[in-house]
């Protein structure tokens, strides 16, 4: 890889780096997964880095990725630390990224060690914030690859916040001045490319800027499967099991609602959503995203670029939903042909909006079924602002987290929360064919009475098999 490097320019030297796993909810959404404690790994001390330095992937590797990060820079020794003096042990503050190789991944057992600890593989910088200067609770975090805005979060966005983590650290690990905690990545983190230039930004300081470059031979065979891809892309690698999938399309949401019904779920329906295409059938997970009200200051700041609309559709992953919360305002456009299709490019299995569709006459001839309140022509800026990927939403008078399961067909959408889909189809199944066993008793002349529901007697022989 690269050549041990000189002193950092800021004058960092940590015993330690500590790199948190999962803890921003957008990207928490893109893996299908929220922990309930935060986990960590350690990259080396080495792997220290800084501004202007190349970011050097093996040669016949190919997915390299980018993860910007908010790293937090000790200043105090920190051992048993209440959380509620963690944050006096924060030094600095500084963007970060935690770059890495994911077809490396396999020969590393969960350490990270190959695939994110090489040389150069956390720069850090290129200037240090004073934490009494910002909102700890409200730092902006940005990445930009080749100029374009591709992640844009704030720590309000965060799991677990900077005192939680010091405060967890602590308690069985003493935090000398100097070491480093990468606080996680949001959504929209994925593979670049040699010659790419990404840059990290915290709040409005200078960016932290690197280009991939490649050289080396790599030390162990590169293997990119299917999960290590999917990691390295930010996409969930939790599908639906097969057969719970070939379930749900075969059973109606009628009958989805009164299984549901039946576990105390009475608020499941999306009410008032029409397919664009009644013929196709959706089934698929949760990946959420919430429209607020325009407000024209803010439209100016989170509108442009890589908004989150933008990063909804950039992060989608095979088999989810894009759930859009328009607050069930028929007003304006919430998506149109040019990001549908590229969802769909993206494996997306459909699109869920309890505001209007633009462009949608294209949607008639658009393989992704899609489930919106109406037609619109306008923007989506004449009404929202694009806010935010990956939090629990409103879509229809539905709560509807990421993850969760949406099935629809001609009559609507329904969501299922996931734990329960497994049961839920397959008692939908046996519901089903109930219900054809009594359609056809009723079609060939007899009473319902006993019939429907079946009687002890009824239900005896339907479960002997008898046939009409």
């Amino acid at each position: 890889m690269s050549a041990s490097a000189p002193g950092h320019p800021l004058g960092l030297a940590p015993s330690k780096i500590i790199a948190v796993h999962l803890n921003h909810r957008s990207r928490a959404a893109e893996r299908g997964r929220y922990p309930a404690e935060p986990s960590y790994f350690l990259k080396p001390p080495s792997s220290l880095s800084w501004t202007g330095r190349d970011l050097v992937r093996p040669r016949g590797t190919e997915l390299s990725a980018f993860e910007g990060e908010i790293a937090l820079v000790i200043g105090a020794r920190a051992h048993r630390v209440a959380r509620a003096d963690a944050a006096a042990h924060i030094g600095a503050l500084a963007a970060a990224n935690d770059f890495g190789v994911h077809d490396l991944r396999w020969a590393d057992r969960g350490s990270n060690l190959r695939s994110k600890g090489a040389d150069g593989y956390t720069p850090i910088g290129p200037v240090l914030i004073d934490p009494a200067e910002v909102d700890l609770a409200d730092l902006r975090l940005r990445t930009w690859v080749n100029g374009v805005l591709v992640q844009d979060a704030s720590t309000a966005d965060l799991l677990f916040d900077f005192a939680h983590l010091i405060a967890d650290l602590s308690a069985t690990i003493t935090l000398e001045p100097g070491d480093v905690i990468l606080t996680g990545t949001p959504a929209g983190a994925t593979v670049v490319h040699p010659g790419d230039v990404v840059e990290v930004a915290v709040g409005d300081t200078e960016p932290l800027r690197n280009t991939v470059r490649e050289d080396g031979d790599p030390p162990v065979p590169p293997r990119a499967g299917p999960e290590e891809r999917a990691t390295a892309h930010g996409a969930a690698v939790r599908p639906l099991k097969a057969e719970t999938e070939a379930a749900l399309r075969r059973v109606s949401t009628a009958t989805l609602s009164s299984q549901l019904r039946k576990r105390g779920l009475d608020h499941t329906f999306l009410t008032g959503l029409a397919p664009s295409r009644p013929d196709m059938r959706l089934v698929g997970t949760a990946h959420t995203l919430r429209f607020l009200p325009l407000r024209e200051d803010q439209f100016a700041e989170r509108g442009g670029g890589m908004n989150a609309q933008k990063r909804a559709v950039e992060t989608i992953g095979p088999g989810q939903v894009l759930v859009i919360d328009a607050r069930e305002d028929p007003g304006a456009g919430t998506l149109g042909d040019i990001l549908a299709l590229r969802a769909l490019r993206r494996g997306a299995a459909g699109v869920v909006t309890d505001g209007c569709l633009r462009d949608s006459p294209a949607f008639a001839d658009l393989d992704l079924p899609a489930y919106s309140r109406g037609s619109h022509a306008a923007v989506l800026g004449r009404r929202h602002v694009p806010w935010s990927v990956g939090d629990a939403i409103a879509c229809a008078g539905v709560l509807v987290r990421p993850g969760d399961v949406l099935v629809g067909d001609a009559e609507g959408v329904l969501l299922i929360p996931a734990h329960l889909a497994d049961a839920v189809a397959a008692d939908a199944l046996a519901q089903e064919r109930e219900e054809r066993y009594i359609l056809a008793r009723v079609d060939a002349g007899e009473s319902i009475d006993g019939l429907y529901p079946l009687s002890p007697a009824r239900r005896a022989e339907y479960e002997a098999g008898a046939t009409p």
